[in-house]
């Protein structure tokens, strides 16, 4: 067994013990980021009481947006045309390790795309592979296929649904009179981000998690985690409505019936977005922001589901995947208040990029990012909080904003393998625990670690 192999099977048996469920993982960092501010601050024990509300409510639009963007996302990964396509997909991979190979290339190629879709479509995929496993009785370890399926999240911030990226794009955002406007041409479409993106998409992540695949009677397939008689039964459900697809539609009885199945209301609905989103690119140029990826994403997916019922079927199915969002993104913001108005995050990050010069710059910039992306989990949140000391230290040492946006985002993308907040809905649709994958996305943080730190020192701009 070669050593990144090893680590694996060492480190899945440490998350099954102590990875705690993602919403304590949350509570945990609160208490955490609770005691620093104590600790590093003047402030005092209801000091930071009220910071902890005060920031509990402050990101409800940005939640809302990043609900949106995985609901959108999942009902498109869903859809007629997607789905089918993936299952055949999921037929090619012939071993163990050559699933878990196209698994981790699909999850990064996708979420590079666009981190919600690629999030959802990954983890489908990784399922419908697994299924494809049971039925050829193909020894293959479930919980790794989950992980390389989560593994895209690694590689978002890179792409172009950065959040720092489109935010500092966007025409007043809140660090505008510091920064100005940074076009994308200037931050994650420059050879500093994309050479970022070939490494770790191509090389680095698919082939860490295929070198961790365990010998075939290791394995763990996904009868064995979910139950054989409740993957026969999803397999057989599955049969059973793809051909009522392809029987004679029932006819409609009323005027409710004739428009939930309109499949004209659709498409000038989707049309319309259509012409919306040509005219936007027309008249703005490359101007990507999280308003409009969310509008791509919801014109598509009506379009493709056809009718107006299986659009809403679809958002129905998807909605439960972001309820982790909606549970834990307010306690986040928690910590974000704590962290932010007691001024922990100022003395921690001006503490660490005091030792940067031009040339260390955007590696320290990555080591904070990291550090402060485990208490907030969000590219856009996080980057609301620290962003602007980056900015204006950049600014100073003479280091363009958009590589620091690009060092930012690999920082915050890179300690996404043990922050499980992200994974939650990747678990649902797996039906797996953080703690039956996170162990394997541990090992990949810490073997990229050098190759992100040596890209963002040597990669020209």
């Amino acid at each position: 067994m070669n050593i990144i192999a090893k680590s694996g099977s060492v480190m899945s048996d440490w998350s099954e013990r102590n990875m705690p469920n993602p919403y304590l993982f949350a509570i945990l960092l609160t208490f955490i980021a609770y005691i620093m501010g104590l600790v590093l601050t003047n402030n005092g024990p209801m000091d930071m009481l009220k910071h902890w509300y005060a920031g509990f409510w402050k990101y409800l639009t940005f939640a809302m947006q990043m609900v949106l963007i995985l609901v959108t996302g999942h009902a498109l990964a869903i859809a007629p045309g997607v789905h089918p396509f993936l299952k055949k997909l999921a037929q090619i991979p012939k071993t163990g390790g050559q699933a878990v190979l196209m698994t981790a290339y699909i999850a990064t190629i996708m979420t590079y795309l666009h981190w919600g879709l690629g999030l959802i479509v990954a983890a489908i995929f990784a399922r419908e592979v697994a299924k494809q496993g049971f039925i050829k009785k193909i020894p293959l370890h479930y919980p790794l296929l989950a992980a390389a399926a989560y593994t895209g999240q690694m590689v978002w911030h890179v792409g172009p649904s950065s959040s720092a990226g489109l935010l500092s794009a966007t025409k007043g955002h809140v660090f505008e009179k510091i920064i100005g406007i940074v076009p994308v041409t200037e931050s994650i479409f420059t050879w500093y981000a994309i050479l970022m993106a070939i490494m770790l998409c191509l090389i680095v992540v698919p082939i860490t998690m295929w070198l961790m695949t365990p010998k075939d009677e290791d394995s763990h397939g996904i009868d064995r985690l979910l139950g054989a008689e409740k993957v026969s039964a999803e397999i057989a459900g599955e049969a059973k409505l793809e051909k009522g697809n392809n029987s004679a539609p029932v006819k409609n009885k009323g005027l409710a019936d004739i428009l939930e199945n309109s499949t004209l209301i659709s498409y000038v609905v989707g049309l319309a977005g259509i012409i919306y989103i040509v005219y936007y690119f027309a008249t703005k140029g490359l101007d990507l922001n999280l308003d409009i990826f969310n509008f791509i994403f919801l014109a598509a997916g009506i379009i493709l589901h056809r009718t107006p019922i299986r659009y809403v079927r679809a958002i129905t199915e998807a909605t439960p995947g972001s309820a982790g969002i909606i549970l834990q993104f307010p306690f986040y913001a928690g910590i974000m208040g704590l962290i932010s108005f007691s001024g922990l995050a100022a003395i921690i990050t001006t503490w660490f990029l005091g030792f940067a010069t031009a040339a260390t710059f955007p590696v320290i910039t990555w080591l904070v990012a990291g550090l402060v992306n485990l208490f907030i989990p969000s590219g856009g949140g996080e980057w609301g909080v620290i962003g602007g000391i980056i900015s204006e230290i950049s600014l100073k040492l003479g280091v363009p904003v958009g590589k620091s946006i690009v060092a930012y985002g690999c920082g915050d993308m890179w300690t996404n393998m043990f922050q499980p907040f992200w994974a939650i809905a990747l678990l649902g649709i797996t039906g797996l625990r953080a703690r039956d994958i996170m162990g394997y996305c541990i090992v990949l943080m810490v073997v990229a670690a050098p190759f992100i730190g040596l890209g963002l020192y040597f990669f020209p701009y």
